[in-house]
């Protein structure tokens, strides 16, 4: 650790074992998750056993040490979050969600009431399955891995809003309300405009604002220093993920991230990301700042890390804010910390070459000191006043100014019928001097329900653009009311100096109603649409409204500016993916009328090649800042056109309606638009030669239609039992394998390759069947074998998922076939590399 840093023992087996989450009460007892099941062996045997734990530790004699264990719910199934709550604690036992109380005080659970369903899958890899209840500043509890869901209480009662899979594992907010997460090979991701706002539209083709990334190749904030050999990495046999010393050098694990918001720490952490890396054993430091030109983040040490150890079972899991003023680190200390899903052979002979398997249910809690540090002793009761819970929000100390937060929200107005709670919190919502404590008291009153519009007024022309921001966000319960004041002071936000406003202002602008709707996006995009933050935000709300203001636009589009043509292209590309009938063939009509401006027919071409022949999108360019602006669009007939960066879909978006609904048709690999009837406008053009018509011509190639003179017609349609088999294999492709090749089947750079069009998904049964029962090492990431965890009709079902999702047209895989190949390949051993499954592919068509 850097100088003047140490490690303390809070607790250690067996007072703990296998701890993977953390929460505190604040009489200062500590909550945590245990997960027993989880690879018990190297085969993952018992995994759903019902061995699953909460625990509650307390330090009976204050020495800073834990020593005493109570068993709150046991008989849980790799249980793995919770939220300790006043009226209960949240236990997430995917796809459950409980709330867990002890009515007695004995601190045993003896009641339980179900909240969700909806969280996660019961039988996805363990690795991805949804996590997170953290309660952010804006009263959400966010969640990570694939959870597309979050919570709320309000006014009591428990909400359950779509939202958008984000993360891996562990999600944070910063003292402005700004959501963190991360994942595998990437350190940190935030969240500029809130991610559930993406979740109102499905055909986007792109959600910039949501998950931007923080760290890239140019930054080094993926590059780590441990300071041990690293042999027993899943990936360590590829190129540059170990260094000649043996040793990882880049994140591969990355998890737990945490802004540190304590008080007891030297100042120079306040603010900082914390993030865990259990493959390389140690917590790295990252520094994240604002600037001209957005967020910045980097490194706090040059070949370093906040801490390291040399022991190999050291596994750093989970980070955590505490009561005390410091940070905890829950460790899982075990010898294997990938799931059996994931481990490469290369993984298993280490493993089992090194006696890695075994001793497990071990764990440490650590506290993060300095020789500075004095921790804070005092535990508030359990029923604090009112007014003291007011004065916490001003607390230095985080933890205490979010828990103040959520208990006078839990409590609402009944606890506060005098109105005083009400009262002194709207006055630090005007006047606290910090923007953080104005920002934490605005959210306080929404959560309490006891907010009025003149405080949110005053709060959007605050001095601070973190508390605007917010304030818009926070008029939304008013905008779909008609004439209502506070909407014209929302509408004046459009002028606001500052770009993170005025991106805010984009998603807060769908919640106004659809007539009024249309002119205010408009208005705003035409002077910030070439932001992509603020068009795909913008984009969000206007869910099947895109060909009306695609209309408003072409008809007062005036003169060419880089924001109008930009926002065009967007909106035909959106229309084109949603695929209905009537805004297809008009976006084309409009195209191909000779009248109109040149670049607005360019406009419209360049959108539905986006959409159709996978051209780049502005703006999604590899390493583009997040506050960058986008180039204008090419533009074939206008001189001087210029053309964008390389790069589409940023961030993958589910299975994409174009394809949908052509799922059996056209050539495998490429979305195809299935129209009822030929798009006379496109035919004309493409009948016309020269550029236009070329164009033209290469959409009418990913267009189909019934009778389409030398189309490739419709795959045979599938079976009851093949359609049975398409619907059970896309359940097991949600559970086991889009966290890695996302749900559109589009992969990621490093880690999983695209599906879509891939030669070996399409190859001949017997090649993907393979893959699956042994696995496959290649330059774009490995896959692991999965044939010993998925049965035969199983695997039949998700390549039939597969070969035919998101407009392939694949022949089906029968379970028969699945079973000779296993058999005929039962001796294999290891992984096969794409020479191997090529000339494969070759001898079998």
């Amino acid at each position: 650790m850097p100088p003047g840093y140490q490690l303390e023992l809070v607790a250690s087996e067996p007072l703990v074992r296998d701890p993977i989450a953390l929460d505190w009460d604040n009489d200062g007892r500590l909550w945590v998750v245990e997960m027993p099941g989880y690879m018990r062996t190297i085969a993952a045997e018992g995994e759903r056993d019902p061995v699953g734990r909460v625990v509650v530790l307390e330090d009976r004699d204050g020495d800073g040490r834990m020593d005493r264990r109570t068993v709150f719910a046991d008989g849980l199934v790799l249980a793995r979050s919770l939220k300790v709550l006043d009226r209960g604690v949240l236990v997430a036992e995917p796809p459950a969600v409980w709330l867990i109380r002890d009515t007695d005080g004995d601190l045993r659970m003896d009641a339980k009431e179900l909240i969700s369903v909806r969280y996660g899958r019961a039988d996805a890899d363990p690795q991805n399955n949804a996590n997170g209840f953290h309660w952010g500043l804006d009263n959400w509890m966010h969640t990570a891995g694939q959870a597309d869901i979050h919570l709320r209480l309000r006014r009591g009662v428990f909400e359950v809003a779509p939202t958008l899979p984000r993360g891996q594992w562990g999600v944070t907010h910063d003292a402005l309300g700004r959501v963190y997460r991360n994942t595998n090979e990437s350190a940190l991701h935030v969240d500029l405009v809130p991610t559930p706002y993406y979740a109102r539209n499905p055909h986007l083709l792109r959600t910039r604002g949501s998950y931007e990334r923080l760290a890239d190749d140019t930054n080094g904030l993926n590059t780590v220093w441990p300071v041990r050999p690293t042999p027993g990495t899943n990936r360590g046999y590829q190129a540059g993920i170990l260094r000649d010393d043996g040793s990882l050098a880049r994140f591969t694990a990355v998890c737990a991230p945490l802004v540190y918001r304590g008080d007891r720490l030297p100042a120079e952490l306040q603010g900082n990301v914390f993030v865990a890396d259990p493959a390389g054993n140690l917590v790295s430091r990252i520094i994240v700042e604002d600037g001209p030109t957005g967020l910045t983040a980097r490194k706090a040490y040059e070949q370093g890390e906040f801490l390291a150890s040399t022991d190999e079972r050291f596994r750093p899991v989970y980070l955590a804010n505490a009561p005390d003023g410091t940070l905890y680190i829950a460790d899982m200390y075990r010898g294997v910390i990938e799931h059996r899903l994931s481990i490469t052979t290369y993984l298993r002979d280490e493993i089992l070459g090194r006696d890695l398997e075994q001793p497990v249910e071990w764990g440490r809690i650590y506290r993060v000191v300095h020789e500075s540090t004095e921790r804070d002793p005092h535990h508030r009761p359990a029923r604090v006043s009112s007014s003291d819970l007011v004065a916490l929000l001003s607390h230095p100390n985080g933890w205490w100014r979010d828990t103040a937060q959520r208990l006078l929200v839990e409590r609402g107005s009944a606890a506060d019928a005098d109105g005083a709670a009400r009262t002194a919190v709207t006055s630090l919502a005007s006047g606290a001097k910090a923007p953080a404590t104005r920002l934490q008291a605005l959210w306080t009153l929404d959560g309490m329900d006891a907010i009025e519009p003149d405080v949110v007024a005053a709060a959007l022309e605050d001095s601070s653009p973190h508390v605007r921001r917010s304030a818009v966000r926070l008029a939304e319960r008013w905008l779909g009311e008609d004439a209502h004041p506070i909407r014209a002071a929302v509408l004046r936000r459009m002028k606001d100096g500052d770009l993170s406003v005025r991106r805010q202002l984009a998603a807060s602008l769908g919640t106004l109603p659809a007539a009024d709707r249309d002119d205010a996006v408009l208005a705003l995009l035409q002077r910030d649409g070439d932001d992509p933050v603020t068009l795909d935000a913008a984009l969000s709300g206007l869910a099947d409204r895109e060909e009306r203001t695609l209309a408003r636009l072409l008809q007062t589009g005036g003169r060419r500016t880089s924001q109008r043509e930009i926002v065009a292209a967007m909106l035909a590309a959106t229309i084109v993916r949603r695929a209905d009938e009537a805004p297809v063939q008009q976006l084309f009509r409009w195209a191909s009328e000779e009248g109109r401006p040149a670049w607005q027919r360019a406009a419209l071409f360049q959108g539905a090649e986006i959409a159709l022949l996978g051209a780049p999108m502005p703006g999604s360019g590899p390493g583009r800042r997040t506050a960058g602006r986008g180039p204008a669009l090419p533009c074939p007939t206008c001189p001087g056109g210029r053309a964008g960066p390389g790069g589409a879909y940023a961030f993958p978006r589910p299975t994409p309606p174009v394809a949908a609904a052509a799922r059996s048709r056209g050539a495998p690999g490429v979305p195809v638009l299935h129209l009822a009837r030929a798009p006379a406008a496109l035919v004309r053009m493409a009948g016309r030669g020269g550029n236009v018509g070329e164009r033209a011509a290469r959409l009418l190639a990913r267009v189909w239609w019934p009778g389409k003179a030398g189309g490739a017609g419709a795959a045979p349609p599938l079976s009851a039992a093949e359609q049975e088999r398409f619907e059970a294999g896309r359940e097991i492709y949600r559970s086991h394998c889009q966290a890695c090749h996302r749900p559109d089947g589009r992969g990621q750079d490093t880690l999983a390759p695209t599906l879509i069009g891939s030669r070996l998904t399409l190859a001949p049964a017997g090649i993907p069947v393979r893959v699956l029962l042994h696995g496959k090492e290649g330059p774009t990431g490995l896959m692991p074998s999965i044939g010993s965890v998925l049965t035969d009709g199983q695997i039949a079902g998700v390549l039939t998922y597969i070969r035919r999702e998101w407009g392939q047209a694949g022949t089906p895989v029968a379970p028969a076939e699945v079973t000779a190949v296993r058999a005929r390949t039962a001796g294999r051993t290891r992984p096969w590399t794409d020479e191997e499954l090529r000339a494969l592919a070759e001898e079998e068509r």
